[in-house]
């Protein structure tokens, strides 16, 4: 068997989905974080929204089941109850293009949650944020062009993320 006539067979055996999609399961208050989430970046939107008529196990009104948007990309999201939490093992990457809009998503995501080193967050929800300069994956993996390492020593230093400061430290800045 040649290997187009491999590849070609492992492509055939694989099972055919629908789509892949995270889905955020909330222990309480889905749709206000949705709400939350949908205000804050362009291109977003509520898809669906399922609530319980309180003959299971959630009360009546929580969030059974949502599809949403965020800048084109869909999510699905539910109140699940009180044994579910979020850990910073999931979280969701912000990219900012302008340091005026990184300021702008941090300060409203940080909001009644916790800031956290090296552009983490964690918002009012429980959800872990990474919010991150455009060209954070350029620094990181360009060496020919600045020094990665240093950029990454000035990043372990801050909470929210200063783009002038880690371009200043890639370019070989102090």
């Amino acid at each position: 068997m040649t290997e187009v006539s491999r590849q070609t067979t492992a492509v055939a055996n694989k099972a055919k989905v629908q789509g892949v999609r995270p889905c955020l399961t909330f222990k309480d208050h889905a749709e206000d974080a949705i709400n939350f989430y949908v205000s804050l970046f362009p291109n977003s939107k509520v898809l669906s929204v399922l609530r319980s008529d309180g003959n299971g196990p959630l009360p009546k009104g929580s969030l059974w089941h949502a599809s949403f948007e965020l800048d084109g990309q869909e999510y699905t999201a539910f109140d699940g109850g009180p044994a579910f939490s979020f850990t910073e093992a999931f979280s969701l990457v912000a990219t900012c293009e302008t340091q005026d809009e990184l300021d702008e998503i941090w300060a409203r995501l940080s909001e009644g949650g916790e800031e956290g080193p090296c552009g983490w967050l964690k918002d009012r929800f429980g959800v872990s944020w990474q919010v991150v300069p455009a060209a954070l994956g350029q620094m990181m993996s360009d060496s020919k062009s600045g020094n990665p390492a240093k950029m990454m020593e000035a990043l372990l230093k801050m909470r929210k993320l200063d783009i002038a400061t880690l371009e200043h430290a890639y370019r070989g800045g102090a």
